[in-house]
């Protein structure tokens, strides 16, 4: 079984998938920190280093490597993973994928206090931040509503997400 949560930054994908990962005895895997193992530099670092565009090719590559793996695990990708190249395709073909849905709101409240390792807000101000959030979730909602399920994450704690997906799964 491959499950890969989906969602905008800070919407639990990360919180969750560990949870969902223990309590079905399937390995957790961080598509950004596997990045980081294979390339050997932060995410913040890979942007700075070598663009946006370096990043998402490899990420491509590294998300390819592992889905096409014969391992079951629970997989979070990052925010802008589904909305490139042909990575949401790659997905639905391999896995059984789930939207982790937060509204506007949630997720300023969660990004105001890590925006220093988020290199895609980290310059924004809090002000700004909603706009900036709603502009960017426009942009992505047509992919992350590819997802096979979809899960609304927004007064519900880790355990209650959890057990939702758990409902989800084939």
């Amino acid at each position: 079984m491959k499950v890969v949560l989906i969602g905008y930054m800070a919407s639990g994908k990360s919180a969750v998938g560990k949870l969902l990962a223990k309590e079905t005895s399937l390995d957790f895997i961080d598509l950004d920190a596997y990045i980081e193992a294979k390339e050997k530099k932060s995410i913040p670092s890979i942007f700075k280093e070598k663009g946006e565009i370096y990043f998402r090719l490899r990420e491509a590559e590294y998300l390819s490597e592992l889905l096409n793996s014969k391992n079951s695990f629970v997989l979070s990708v990052g925010g802008g993973t589904p909305c490139y190249g042909k990575n949401m395709e790659m997905i639905n073909s391999l896995t059984q994928s789930i939207f982790l849905k937060a509204s506007i709101n949630t997720l300023c409240k969660r990004l105001k206090n890590e925006k220093a390792s988020r290199p895609l807000v980290a310059k924004i101000s809090d002000e700004k931040l909603p706009e900036f959030i709603g502009k960017h979730l426009f942009e992505r909602l047509p992919f992350y509503l590819q997802s096979q399920n979809s899960i609304q994450t927004d007064d519900f704690t880790i355990a209650e997400i959890v057990s939702k997906i758990k409902k989800t799964l084939v």
